[in-house]
This record gives structure tokens, sequence and C-alpha cells, in this order.
């Protein structure tokens, strides 16, 4: 396959100030991006911000003769997510994907973790990707091939302390959904990585992933390996929409919702379901879940196959 470059085209990328967010932008602007590096600069819960890791960030693609802006916006308002696409549209005249990767991260008992946390991690992780790609969503529109990928991770299927962060993520998910099927018919793809590597995050989690797991990520496992996905993600070429691809240490694979194949008694009790639950929870012949694209004469997969 032809190189995919980046020339003539604007990404923002959130979170761009360390980790893997920087690798997406340092990746997209050597392959010939504008990009636009947002990243409030804080500590992974959020805290202390500086705009100073986003300025590095900015400095070094200039220095390797790239074009790229600084953005301290934050994605968890309306009104930052409106000034970070127009710090886009003023410095390149144009946008064509959004890389929404910011996000903020604790590992926190369930009952450790007050209504406001809770919250706040739903402002950054989901609604600051709603509110970015709603801002971003007519310049997508206008440049014929728009692109949204999302962040999504492990820790929705369910990790110990995680609930807060996981639960978050989750949402993700079905936004990225619901916003491929949004896009279809205006040419935008909406899909979604969901990312192992070693970065500051992945330090915070404690006890909650088995021994070993943070030491063999941080030697094995680097931000740039994720990057080359969110890179085919964000290209004019991706043929994929309402996907989530996992990616980390150079492998990657698809995530998907599936449905069994399931029962069907209309005479259904407690009891019968009790009964045969082997056969409700049998992975064999589930199938993915399609996506309701408009147009398409795809059916809710609703009563079992005879």
């Amino acid at each position: 396959m032809a190189r995919m470059d980046f020339h003539d085209r604007t990404v923002i990328v959130t979170g761009a100030g360390r980790g893997i967010g920087r690798a997406d932008a340092m990746l997209l602007a050597k392959r010939g991006a504008a990009v636009v590096v947002c990243d409030l600069g804080g500590d992974t819960d959020g805290d202390n911000p500086s705009a100073q890791p986003a300025q590095d960030v900015v400095a070094e693609i200039q220095q390797a003769g790239g074009r790229a802006v600084a953005s301290t916006e934050s994605v968890a308002t309306e009104d930052g997510a409106s000034r970070i696409v127009a710090t886009a549209l003023d410095a390149f005249g144009r946008l064509d994907a959004v890389i929404n990767n910011a996000g903020i991260f604790a590992a926190l008992p369930f009952l450790a973790v007050d209504a406001d946390t809770y919250r706040r991690y739903l402002d950054v992780h989901y609604l600051g990707s709603l509110f970015l790609a709603r801002a971003a969503w007519p310049h997508l529109v206008d440049s014929g091939h728009g692109r949204i990928v999302n962040t999504v991770s492990a820790g929705m299927y369910g990790v110990a302390n995680y609930v807060h962060y996981g639960a978050a993520k989750a949402a993700v998910w079905g936004l990225t959904r619901c916003l491929a099927v949004e896009g279809e018919p205006v040419g935008i793809k909406v899909n979604a990585v969901s990312p192992a590597a070693g970065t500051r995050m992945l330090a915070q989690t404690g006890d909650s992933l088995p021994p070993g797991t943070i030491d063999f990520v941080m030697q094995h496992m680097p931000p740039e390996q994720v990057a080359a996905v969110a890179a085919y993600l964000a290209h004019d070429s991706c043929v994929l929409t309402g996907e989530v691809l996992k990616a980390g240490g150079g492998a990657v694979a698809r995530s998907y919702f599936v449905e069994t194949v399931g029962i069907l008694d209309p005479n259904v009790t407690p009891e019968i379901v009790a009964d045969r639950l082997d056969e409700i929870m049998n992975p064999d012949r589930a199938k993915p879940v399609q996506l309701l694209l408009p147009g398409t004469q795809t059916a809710v997969s609703w009563f079992p196959e005879k």
C-alpha cells in the first residue's frame, strides 16, 4: 500500500503533551499534518495544569520542520472545545480529523469516590469527546473526509478500583458507535482505539493489575505503537466506522459487541432462564452487533435463529 501521508490535513490531538497523545502528534506531524497539540499539562488526575508540555511538543515538531500550535483549553466544557477548534481554523484554515485522547486517571475504590469525582471523569472522557466532536463536526463535514478517533480502555471490561474510569470509557464506546451512524451520511468516519502502552497513567494503576504487568508494559509497549493505529483511523483511507481497534506492543485486534444465538420461548419464566442459561450464554455462532446505518437493510437481531 502507498505510504499514508497527511499533507494539507489538519488534526487536533488532545492530551498531546505526553504519552500516547504526544506520540500521535509527533507521527502525524512527521507525515505532513498540521497539528493542534492540546493539553492542560496537569497531573494524571488533572490537577496542577501547565502550558509547558504542549509547548514542548510544538517546539519539537517545529524543530523537525513540522507545523504545530499549542492549546491548553479544557475539553470538558463546550467553550473550551469551541476554542480548540477555533485554534485549528485560525492557525491552519481547516480541520480534517480529531483524536480525542485526553483523559484523567487514578485507581480508586468504588465507595471512596464521591459524586463530584464521578462527574469529573464523565466530563473529561465522555463529554470531552462529545463536545470536541460537536464543535468540529461542521468543519469535518466540509473537509469531505472527516475522521474522529476516540479513546476507550480495557478498563471498561471490569477491573478493580476502576468504576469511575472504566464506566466513563464505556460511555465513550457507546458515543463512538452512535456518532458513526450520524457521520455515515456526511462522510465522517468515527472509530476508537483501546490502547495499552507504557505511560504515566499506567504507573498509577497500583495493585489493580496482575503483578509484573506494569514493568512489562513499560519495557515492551511504547506509545508509538499505539500512534500507528490512531494515525490509520485518522487517515482519509480508513474504511472503518463504529469500530474499536485494540492496540499495544505491536498487536492490533478488533474489539466488538456480540450477541449469542440464545433461546426463544414465548412462555419464558425465570425458571426457564435458569434452566437454559448455558444455551443463553453459549458463545458458539455468536455474531457481531451491527451498526444500524441509514439507508441499509440491517435489521435488529432480536429473535434467535432457528
